[in-house]
């Protein structure tokens, strides 16, 4: 019957009017970009003459508002067809900037992408990525949550409460999200599962751990906001650390309420299955070795005894080291690691760099002050502002991945931050005006945690689906996110009343 539908006239028609339309456009694009390569270099580009017609500064006379319309409308339309985020900023930059300026212009483009070529602090991307990779291969992680979850298998929602603890230890191991919420979902959903779990909490409490990866340090992201806003690596993952670990606290708190509640949600392990507390302290050492690494690496960083670039090149090593301890270095291992590397890392700096000619010659056009004064326009409060951006790239974050958000929204919404006075709510501390580039970019870190959960497009709903039986619906996971939705918006408000959670530590530790 499929078969038959598949090859009907109507069907058919369509198809082979999709393939023209594609052909013509094809045919248009190639014919204009012959004549505009003729006018480039057989044309004075400061004359009038021309080949047939000439694009060059063909959108010189428009203003900024409707050039933003444009721009931002273009970039929405491509996302929309499943065109990659990273050629997609690319190109709409380099057309808009030939469009708007003429082939001069496009000097821009090395002039923006120069500066990220040669920032040390980005070579941390990389090494950080390998040591996740690295120390996931080598079986360790499966290692961890099976400790943990013989530790707390005895409570009631002791298997969510463990994944999440679990995740917790993995988000200071590895800074990328999907690793994390797949692998967690590979290991400890079917235990859950099995054990007869409410299939929201299970499902929760796995995307909401593997989420805080993006706040806990060593954060990917982090370090990308700290190379966009100019900030001090160090100090945004010290005001990282109290966050995230507020956060794990209330999913464990909630899990553990709910089962308390009704035990039937996460019934605990049988006493049949439990160990003594002899055999858990031996489980332990399994441990040592790769708490050592993380507490090295993040101590080397947070005392400022190495720059990120060294702490993250030797947590590399070390976790080759930890792989050889453990049995579980191979050459394969260290092949696909560095393979995932690669990929991960060409992913991350592709983006960053088509971003950042996007949003760079959308700021030198003034779409900077065009922001700034629409929303300083709207008359709310510096905390009304401070909604709007947080509302703002929540819906951001249900469209375009993490590093696209960062590039595209940051560097617009930090001087809008910076114009504005925090006098603190509700008689709380206000943020003082140093801290507040650190203290918004832990909010926006929060933020994206938000993002990867928000139906109907957040990533880790999909990074779980890859790996749940066919039995749970898409609408049990979208249902499943939403009170660790409720919670994360919660750990966000908190942090914005009592700033202290995130400015306490910084300032301890660097004064």
């Amino acid at each position: 019957m499929s078969s038959e539908l598949a090859t009907a006239p109507g069907s058919n028609l369509w198809g082979k009017l999709g393939t023209w339309l594609m052909i013509l456009g094809t045919a248009a694009m190639a014919f204009v970009l012959c004549v505009e390569l003729i006018n480039i270099l057989f044309y004075d580009p400061f004359s009038d003459e021309k080949f047939l017609f000439k694009l060059a500064g063909s959108l010189s006379g428009v203003e900024i508002g409707p050039l933003t319309y444009l721009m931002f409308g273009s970039l929405a339309v491509a996302l929309m067809m499943g065109l990659p985020l990273a050629f997609v900023t690319g190109g709409l930059g380099v057309m808009f900037i030939y469009l708007v300026g003429d082939s001069l212009m496009l000097n821009i483009v090395p002039s923006r992408i120069f500066p990220m070529m040669t920032n040390s602090d980005l070579a941390a991307i990389p090494l950080f990525i390998f040591m996740a990779a690295m120390l996931e291969r080598a079986g360790l992680i499966e290692e961890m949550f099976s400790v943990v979850y013989k530790w707390m298998g005895g409570l009631s929602g002791g298997l969510a409460t463990a994944t999440i603890l679990a995740s917790t230890i993995l988000a200071a191991m590895v800074g990328v999200i999907g690793a994390a919420v797949v692998t967690m979902g590979i290991i400890a959903l079917p235990a859950m599962l099995k054990r007869g779990y409410d299939h929201k909490i299970a499902l929760g409490s796995i995307m909401a751990g593997g989420t805080l990866g993006i706040l806990i340090p060593p954060s990917i992201l982090a370090i990308l906001y700290a190379v966009v806003a100019q900030q001090s690596v160090g100090e945004l993952y010290l005001g990282s650390v109290l966050p995230g670990l507020l956060l794990s606290g209330l999913y464990i708190t909630y899990v553990l309420v709910r089962s308390w509640l009704n035990p039937k949600l996460g019934p605990p392990v049988p006493v049949e299955e439990r160990i003594s507390l002899r055999e858990k302290l031996i489980l332990l050492r399994g441990l040592i070795a790769p708490l050592i690494l993380v507490g090295l690496v993040l101590g080397l960083l947070f005392g400022g005894i190495a720059t990120p670039v060294e702490a993250a090149g030797i947590g590399s090593f070390g976790a080759i080291v930890v792989a050889l301890m453990h049995g579980k270095f191979s050459i394969s291992g260290l092949r696909e690691a560095s393979v995932t590397t690669a990929k991960a890392s060409a992913m991350v700096l592709w983006i960053m760099f088509g971003a950042s000619v996007f949003v760079g010659f959308y700021i030198l056009q003034g779409g900077q002050q065009f922001v700034t004064d629409a929303i300083l326009g709207t008359g709310l409060s510096a905390y009304g502002i401070l909604f709007l951006l947080m509302v703002l790239l929540v819906i951001l974050g249900m469209f375009l991945d993490w590093v696209g958000i960062l590039l595209l929204a940051v560097p617009i919404f930090i001087p809008i931050v910076e114009a504005l006075e925090f006098p603190g709510l509700l008689g709380f501390p206000p943020v003082s005006g140093e801290d507040v580039v650190l203290w918004f970019g832990v909010l926006y870190l929060v933020n994206m945690q938000m993002s990867f959960l928000s139906p109907p497009f957040g990533y880790a709903l999909f990074y779980i689906r890859g790996v749940c039986p066919p039995e749970i619906s898409m609408g049990t996971i979208f249902k499943s996110s939403l009170v660790f939705l409720a919670i994360q918006a919660f750990g966000l408000f908190m942090c914005i009343l009592i700033p202290g959670i995130v400015t306490w530590l910084p300032n301890q530790v660097y004064g």
